[in-house]
């Protein structure tokens, strides 16, 4: 079960524990009653999600140096419960304490209070304005980092306690309301941690299909599931020859928000690769560990959705996401085969490895006919991405400066990293076949990141603006940092949540 975050003006009596926020710069004013020695003496010095914890009785405490959160201490140093206990979480210097400071302090105030049930928190005292934009980052710090994956194991319920966190202090309605619709976007990220980390033979096609059509009626959507004769019928030939390797049959996701009056339109893409092994050009063994989590642009494409009548941006939103595994099955895509796309355009595989970007053209083709205002498309796309970026920050490429900046400015104030990245006419040719219109890789072996986004521009029709998101990198990390876990992270909820509420349609 995720933490729950509340609300309350004051500090519950209940509470196992407070935890109140430190700046590094006011450490004897925000430590209060803590001997400035005794902190100094324990290395404690208010940096950014350092965390101790103390009780009121003098001598009595315990430390962790939480500069990333992970099983905390569980009661004072020596072993003693008695007195009230107070965590002390860093929050670096006070001119600098902001949400992305909270966000990070709620992430260790998580870590180091596992084993307490019922926590309070003072931190929002430490910000003097912006307290709702506050109160959502530390909200989402608390229960992003909460999240654990137990669908196929059980919990150790010694090692796992903590169900409730209470957020007091000033404020109000509108930091009430702020932390209600942060973890309203928070359960949407847990959403599509969930997918990702599901494995891929038990996350078909056919079951992520069903899912998304419970969740989506759940939220009032219309979800519409293309089978395979009418993925046949829509003539989706890259879906089509992604999915010939398989025994699964292929599905593809088309997903209405339709409000009243809308003041324009958004077409949302993800690619839902359900396990990829490269297929014919087939993975090394090393290289296949984690990629039931190929779909993680499908999984934040879902998730979005299920918040945008939460968020009500009076925009009409409409998701695109196909759905196919990429194996080596008898009759599997060869290499040389050529493929008739949505558009028309025919493509030569030269690479079944590169299958995420023929999926995404189909659904680029099938949104752009619907002539929306604006496209973004997310996908676990290229490796080429993370050698560029490392695992935590995705690529952004675009066809549309105003456009790239609005998804640039959602990201930064959602606190997911992304960079911008270009789109080289004088790569394009790299595309070209000599027997189709393209290749679905270019020539040689530099700028794959960069070719992938050129390849995706064909299908994106006239001058629709588009961005494309490259998330390979940080979809499925290698390790725990802060809020975001191993593995499965639903990268790229928090930012098209936030593309939603600050909606505005791109001038062409």
């Amino acid at each position: 079960m995720p933490v729950i975050v509340s609300f309350q003006p004051t500090v519950p009596d209940d509470a196992d524990l407070v935890a109140v926020g430190v700046r590094s710069d006011r450490l004897e004013e925000d430590a209060a009653d803590a001997d400035p020695a005794f902190l100094a003496a324990l290395g404690f010095t208010g940096k950014v999600a350092q965390t101790l914890l103390v009780s009121t009785l003098a001598g009595d405490a315990g430390a962790e140096d939480a500069d990333a959160p992970g099983p905390g201490a569980a009661g004072g140093g020596n072993g003693q419960s008695h007195g009230p206990l107070r965590l002390l979480i860093g929050l670096g210097p006070a001119a600098d304490v902001g949400p992305a400071e909270l966000r990070r302090a709620g992430a260790a105030l998580v870590g180091a209070t596992q084993r307490h049930r019922r926590v309070a928190t003072t931190l929002l005292d430490a910000v003097a304005d912006g307290r709702p934009a506050a109160a959502e980052a530390l909200t989402e710090g608390i229960a992003l980092a909460g999240y654990r994956y137990t669908a196929y194991k059980d919990p150790d319920p010694e090692t796992r306690k903590l169900a409730e966190v209470v957020v007091a202090g000033k404020g109000g309605k509108p930091v009430a309301a702020a932390i209600a619709r942060a973890s309203a976007v928070a359960d949407a990220v847990l959403l599509a941690r969930d997918l990702v980390n599901a494995p891929g033979g038990d996350l078909t096609p056919v079951s992520f299909a069903e899912r998304a059509v419970e969740v989506g009626s759940a939220a009032g959507l219309d979800v519409e599931v293309l089978d395979l004769a009418a993925i046949r019928s829509e003539r989706l030939g890259g879906l089509l020859g992604v999915n010939r390797g398989s025994t699964q049959e292929p599905r593809f996701l088309r997903i209405t928000h339709q409000p009243e009056r809308p003041r324009g339109s958004l077409a949302l893409v993800g690619k839902g690769i359900t396990f990829d092994s490269g297929g014919l050009s087939l993975k090394t063994a090393d290289g296949m560990i984690g990629m039931k989590g190929d779909m993680g642009g499908a999984a934040a494409v879902l998730a979005a959705m299920t918040l945008v009548p939460v968020l009500n941006p009076r925009v009409k939103v409409v998701a695109y996401v196909p759905l196919t595994d990429n194996m080596p099955g008898p009759d599997a895509m060869r290499v040389g085969d050529v493929l008739r796309m949505r558009n028309g355009k025919t493509v030569e595989v030269l690479n079944t490895d590169a299958e995420g970007r023929l999926v995404l053209a189909d659904a680029l083709s099938l949104a752009s006919e619907d002539e929306p205002d604006a496209i973004v498309d997310l996908a676990t796309l290229t490796g080429a991405c993370m050698v560029a970026l490392g695992p935590r920050i995705a690529g952004r490429m675009t066809n549309h400066a105003g456009w790239g900046d609005q998804v640039q400015a959602a990201a930064d104030a959602a606190g997911e990293d992304i960079w911008p990245l270009p789109l080289p006419e004088h790569l394009r040719p790299t595309l070209d076949s000599d027997i189709a219109d393209l290749r679905n890789i270019g020539t040689g072996r530099w700028g794959g990141t960069l070719t992938a986004g050129l390849f995706l521009r064909e299908f994106v029709a006239g001058d629709i603006p588009w961005v494309h998101l490259d998330i390979a990198g940080p979809a499925y990390g290698s390790e725990a940092h802060d809020e975001v876990p191993k593995n499965g992270t639903g990268f790229g909820v928090r930012t098209l949540a936030r593309v939603l509420r600050d909606w505005k349609k791109p001038a062409r």
